[in-house]
């Protein structure tokens, strides 16, 4: 178990260069090797192992017991000359979205990212790095910004799957059949946009911290790179935003459509009850034990009440035709 969850552990020297795969137990003799660094990433590793990096790295407790546990919120915590930081990573499973955690442990001579949960693995990114020494010299301040960019990239796909199945929605509303289900994927996409939201928006103040607060880590160098970071967050959170008043809007439309569909509903019965009450109002009238009626002595008395009554029920009908309520 322990050598699955160790996916990669590198030692860099400060050219970028790869120098060799090193074991858990090398690492606390490298990092005393001067100009040199160590990539370690793990992927949901057990609390033995955790405690074996732990001792390796001199991480603290509490930070260790954070990344164990996991099921934190997005964050930075500084730890002595250690940074901790969260971060959501988002992904589409089987046509829903589901949210994992990346921690990382940023030091002067390592980096360390922990898995879990939906995400990626990050051995792609560390080629694409190690293919670029002229960067990767930066130190793990650079592999830092390199695994953040391509969790903030992640996020790009989720919104355009979003806005897509908002443009679909819009089309649901708009049918002339009310759908229960309809109201349902609204409130479900909000809620998922919400969440969406609450792992985007960190990202902006833990860059902002990166580069205002901890030089000593994150060099002058590297502060663009976290800026840019910071900027591709600020636009998925104006996305995010856009889509979530678009969707309230939505909600409103179609509970709007509904009401005007049932007040059309209730004015066609009210003008039909209103047609219907004309000869309930003739038939109840001779109903009543009359002695003495002008038309009762009449042999077409009762075909011209028939007549008359059809007459007005006609009339009243294209009256309630004509503005719009039948």
């Amino acid at each position: 178990m322990i050598v699955e969850a160790v996916v990669n552990c590198v030692a860099y020297d400060n050219r970028g260069q790869k120098l060799r795969d090193i074991s858990v137990e090398e690492i606390s003799e490298v990092l005393q090797q001067e100009r040199t660094f160590v990539w370690l990433g793990l992927h949901e590793p057990g609390e033995g192992l955790l405690k074996q990096v732990q001792q390796e790295f001199a991480l603290h407790d509490l930070a260790t017991e954070d990344a164990y546990c996991a099921h934190q919120r997005s964050k930075l915590d500084a730890y002595g000359e250690t940074l901790f930081i969260v971060l959501k990573t988002a992904q589409f499973r089987s046509g829903s979205l589901h949210f994992g955690e990346t921690h990382l442990f940023l030091g002067k001579s390592y980096l360390i990212s922990i898995r879990h949960g939906a995400s990626t693995s990050y051995a792609q990114l560390r080629q694409r790095c190690e293919q670029q020494p002229d960067r990767l010299r930066l130190g793990p301040s650079y592999a830092l910004y390199a695994i953040m960019d391509y969790i903030v990239d992640n996020y790009g796909p989720v919104v355009d799957a979003f806005e897509e199945d908002l443009k679909t929605v819009e089309h649901l509303i708009f049918e002339n059949a009310f759908n229960r289900n309809t109201i349902e994927r609204l409130y479900h996409l909000k809620r998922q946009l919400a969440d969406l939201r609450l792992a985007a928006v960190p990202v902006i103040d833990i860059c902002n911290q990166l580069v205002r607060f901890h030089p000593a880590l994150v060099p002058p160098a590297i502060g663009p790179y976290f800026r840019d970071i910071r900027d591709h967050a600020i636009r998925i959170n104006e996305s995010i935003d856009t889509m979530r008043e678009m969707l309230t809007a939505a909600m409103d439309v179609n509970i709007s459509l509904v009401t005007v569909s049932q007040n059309e509903s209730v004015k066609r019965l009210a003008g039909w009850a209103g047609i219907l009450a004309l000869p309930t109002l003739v038939a109840s009238v001779y109903g009543m034990n009359f002695e003495f009626m002008p038309e009762l002595t009449w042999h077409f008395g009762y075909p011209a009440v028939l007549l008359v009554t059809f007459a007005a029920c006609v009339l009243l009908y294209r009256r309630l035709k004509r503005v719009g309520w039948l």
